[in-house]
């Protein structure tokens, strides 16, 4: 199947069958435009040709074609075979390669050739690996500041099952945004995400900026698996006290056959009520929509905080600054140590 023929699946897979046989119609409102072979060719390309993965591909994002039409997307490092079975992510289980020690200049290379302004790495988790692949993470951070040193640099990376020195081999290489996925609400954690705490990824974010403030965090979730208003609040709240600059939340599409099935979609009403319930909350930046994703344009929150910094500055303006962790309420019995 190619890329075009992918991203027409993606609806089709999402309204198939749950396992009660009822067929759910997908809403209007979370219709997309096919795009053009021709326009994401070039990345598709480039990609294939530097024997690169993207998150784009592997995680069947809705969004690939708007990102590829524009020259952009998000390198997934490491592989393409997680040691985890998360059940709403369409990347394939097992026991991954050895790591690549050549993969971090190659996507640094193909971030020069698509002239990136922001970059976005990611990766399957690795927990075979003592740091979970955090060095690897470190170098592609120091390739891309000599390939593309205009360039601003996001790593969304696993938990590295709550070790501290990964995390801090992670910060050594000064990424300018740190991400990492809460994913869902605590009470869904044992059917979304059964190999994770949440406890553990609260405390990861808030660890970031223990070893280094000056890093801006960032996380994001998925909504329409049966959380209630409560416990999305709630997440806002424990991100907050951890920290957390920037915060995503969008739309759980079933990515095929065997995976968790959507319980709700959400009107895109109830997207901007949580917009605006985080932004009251203060976050620096808030995305909330029904095709919002993680990396999906991050540019935004490069193009304002990040690159717009020097402009601010040139004006006489303040520039923002990172958030600083408040008071810890989590009982955190698998925190990061």
């Amino acid at each position: 199947m190619n890329t075009t023929e992918a991203i027409r699946q993606e609806a089709s897979d999402d309204a198939a069958s749950s396992s009660t046989g009822v067929k759910r119609r997908i809403p209007e409102w979370l219709t997309i435009k096919v795009p053009r072979a021709r326009d994401i060719g070039s990345v598709e390309n480039l990609m294939r040709g530097e024997r690169l993965v993207t998150v784009c591909e592997e995680a069947r994002c809705p969004n690939l074609g708007e990102c590829w039409s524009k020259g952009t997307a998000t390198f997934m490092v490491m592989g393409d075979t997680c040691t985890r079975s998360c059940r709403f992510c369409a990347v394939k289980t097992g026991r991954g390669q050895p790591l690549d020690s050549d993969e971090p200049r190659r996507v640094a290379l193909a971030a020069k050739q698509l002239g990136l302004k922001h970059v976005v790495v990611t990766s399957v988790n690795r927990d075979e690996l003592l740091d979970g692949g955090a060095a690897h993470f470190a170098q592609v951070i120091r390739e891309l500041r000599v390939e593309a040193p205009g360039s601003t640099v996001e790593v969304l990376t696993p938990d590295f099952r709550g070790r501290r020195f990964a995390i801090e081999i992670v910060c050594c290489a000064r990424p300018d945004v740190f991400n990492h996925n809460t994913e869902t609400v605590p009470r869904l954690y044992r059917t979304v995400r059964p190999q994770a705490k949440y406890a553990r990824s609260i405390d990861f974010l808030r660890a970031i900026k223990e070893i280094d403030q000056t890093i801006f965090t960032k996380s994001g979730i998925m909504l329409g698996l049966g959380e209630t208003e409560a416990e999305v609040i709630q997440v806002l709240s424990d991100w907050k006290d951890a920290g957390v600059d920037a915060v995503t939340m969008g739309q759980y599409l079933k990515p095929g056959k065997g995976y968790l099935d959507v319980i709700e979609y959400l009107h895109p009403s109830r997207f901007e009520r949580y917009k605006q319930i985080a932004e009251e909350m203060d976050f620096l930046y808030v995305a909330s929509g029904p095709f919002v994703r993680s990396s999906y344009n991050a540019i935004d929150f490069s193009d304002k905080f990040l690159q717009g910094a020097c402009a601010a500055a040139d004006d006489g303006q303040a520039a923002a600054r990172p958030a600083r962790p408040g008071p810890r309420r989590l009982e955190l019995p698998l925190a990061v140590q």
